[in-house]
């Protein structure tokens, strides 16, 4: 039995809004879900890769003067890692909100696409740290990526406190 029906009716309450309430949790929960699923999809790849670069450094599998890196590369790099993980999804959020100012709600699918597309564009930033790792960049370069990409793991992970936020600033109905 579901808790709507338990509270329906043990209590007599269904009349009075404790459906609506449990239904809008369960959604919820839905949407926490499936924004995780994306983000672990796509952060533990890029895990995976650092362990592996850890493990062929280590080893020295590959001989340091191996590959001939440009040092146009390491700013690249570095600033390709800021835009990804704070440039770009200000810009998207701003063209979302734009695009919904004048709707009096927004549709749940079209919010969670937009969820999705940030937290994608987001976690570009630890592949590009990766790259950066991978290539032994410069030291200044490769902490502030490392730093861009923390930024984007921590900021855009989807945690229910952050949805529930997110769900009221862009009304979701």
């Amino acid at each position: 039995m579901v808790l709507s029906e338990t509270v329906s009716a043990t209590t007599g309450l269904s009349g009075l809004g404790f459906d609506s309430i449990i239904k809008e949790d369960d959604i919820q929960q839905r949407m926490a879900s499936k924004l995780k699923r994306t983000y672990l999809n796509l952060l533990i790849p890029a895990i995976a890769g650092f362990i592996i670069v850890l493990f062929i450094r280590q080893f020295n599998m590959v001989h340091p003067g191996l590959y001939h890196v440009p040092m146009a590369l390491a700013p690249i790099i570095f600033v390709l890692s800021v835009v990804f993980a704070v440039a770009l999804p200000i810009f998207y959020r701003t063209l979302f909100a734009n695009k919904i100012r004048h709707q009096t709600n927004t549709s749940e699918t079209d919010w969670l696409k937009f969820e999705q597309n940030l937290i994608r564009i987001a976690l570009v930033t630890p592949y590009l740290t990766l790259s950066a790792y991978f290539f032994q960049v410069p030291e200044f370069h490769l902490a502030g990526s490392t730093l861009a990409a923390l930024y984007a793991v921590y900021y855009f992970y989807p945690s229910e406190k952050r949805i529930a936020f997110e769900r009221r600033i862009f009304k979701v109905k």
